[in-house]
């Protein structure tokens, strides 16, 4: 007769970390679909400058637009990224400690990770808030209001900030167990 209880009964952190994990991940995806999104429409953008200017005609924006959305993509796809292990790592420490040690690393480089760009998420919040509070735009003929790409990049942020905290969890209730992805 087979047992239907897991092998390993799971805690509230547990479960609260598996959940907010499902969350994180899925919205890493869906940041990562905005970035390929992205991609696509600066491909367009940039086709349709080169036949407009084969006309002497042009967008006048295709500068701005594509720097706005560089900066989007990026910060966008970065938890993704980082989520899948695509993120280039120096694992030569690492790969010097048993894998039941590395889990200390493991930890303080994501503590630390998520301190940096939590306090940039901090004051790039209050970025975000002043220009629209401010009403800032681009010195462009668009006169693009700058919190709309300010908080693209800001989504990025918090959605790195929360990979992190969720890897951190992960870290701290696996330990020796957890896999970093370095052989």
């Amino acid at each position: 007769m087979m047992s239907t209880t897991p092998a390993h009964p799971r805690g509230p952190l547990e479960t609260l970390t598996s959940r907010l994990g499902q969350l994180a991940s899925g919205l890493a995806r869906l940041g990562a679909w905005l970035g390929m999104l992205l991609i696509v429409y600066m491909l367009g953008h940039i086709l349709l400058e080169i036949a407009l200017r084969l006309f002497g005609h042009s967008t006048f924006v295709l500068d701005e637009f594509i720097g706005y959305s560089v900066a989007a993509m990026t910060f966008l796809s970065l938890p993704y990224a980082l989520e899948q292990g695509g993120l280039i790592r120096v694992s030569l420490v690492l790969e010097r400690f048993p894998k039941r040690w590395r889990w200390p690393f493991e930890l303080f480089a994501s503590v630390s990770t998520l301190l940096v760009f939590g306090w940039l998420a901090h004051f790039w919040t209050i970025a975000v808030q002043r220009s629209h509070a401010r009403g800032i735009v681009s010195e462009t003929l668009a006169e693009t209001p700058l919190w709309i790409p300010q908080g693209a990049v800001l989504l990025g942020l918090y959605l790195l900030c929360l990979i992190l905290v969720v890897r951190t969890l992960r870290i701290l209730i696996e330990r020796a167990t957890f896999n970093s992805g370095v052989s």
